[in-house]
């Protein structure tokens, strides 16, 4: 069930859901979604559906991950990015293999051990993760190429937008119940967005870490 044939077949499916993206496609081949689950859902790891991780929190379907990454990769380059909202780990370990380094913040403390033990097996030195509030960013390794958020925020942090390079991207899911993913862009002191498709992911909780 965790064979490299299931994973091809997973791409074939993203494909037809309409990911052209070559590299995007090619690191989520690389990356083995099943160490990301608990081993009770590995026999469903290449589905394409959002898993349980514990903690209230979700492993996001595997389109929605190609579909956020994929938007970062059109808009520029990816030497230096931010991910808010580690979680398992599975979308840092899939732009770790197309960005110089990444960086990324999770709030709560048992699923920042976890996703470190899997960056460790899977040999993925450009990643260096923090227990944080993720709505403060990294101001200190800032700023940014491109930031990912990986919960819907109802208003986007403005902190974030203070982290990003000078033509830098934002991609984040915004709203309560009716969410839609928006591409924002950096331009100077002005920041245009772009609705790309609804979306369904587990609320930004602002506030102490866990």
């Amino acid at each position: 069930m965790t064979s490299a044939r299931t994973r091809e077949r997973l791409i074939g499916r993203l494909r037809e859901q309409g990911i052209r993206d070559e590299q995007t496609l090619a690191a989520l081949s690389a990356i083995p979604r099943h160490l990301f689950v608990d081993e009770a859902l590995a026999s469903r790891a290449y589905e394409d559906t959002a898993l349980p991780i514990g903690h209230g929190q979700t492993i996001s379907q595997p389109y929605i991950v190609a579909r956020m990454t994929a938007a970062l990769r059109a808009s520029g380059p990816l030497e230096r990015v931010l991910e808010i909202g580690t979680g398992s780990g599975y979308q840092a370990a899939v732009l770790a293999r197309l960005a110089g380094h990444l960086y990324t913040v999770e709030r709560i403390a048992g699923l920042v051990r976890a996703a470190r033990q899997r960056f460790q097996m899977l040999r993925l030195a450009n990643i260096s993760v923090r227990h944080a509030d993720g709505c403060e960013g990294w101001p200190e390794e800032a700023p940014f190429d491109a930031i990912i958020v990986t919960a819907a925020a109802r208003t986007v942090p403005t902190t974030l937008f203070s982290q990003l390079k000078e033509g830098g991207r934002l991609v984040v899911p915004v709203g309560g119940d009716g969410q839609e993913l928006l591409l924002y862009r950096r331009r100077g002191t002005a920041v245009s967005f772009e609705r790309l498709e609804a979306v369904n992911f587990v609320p930004l909780l602002p506030g102490g870490i866990v």
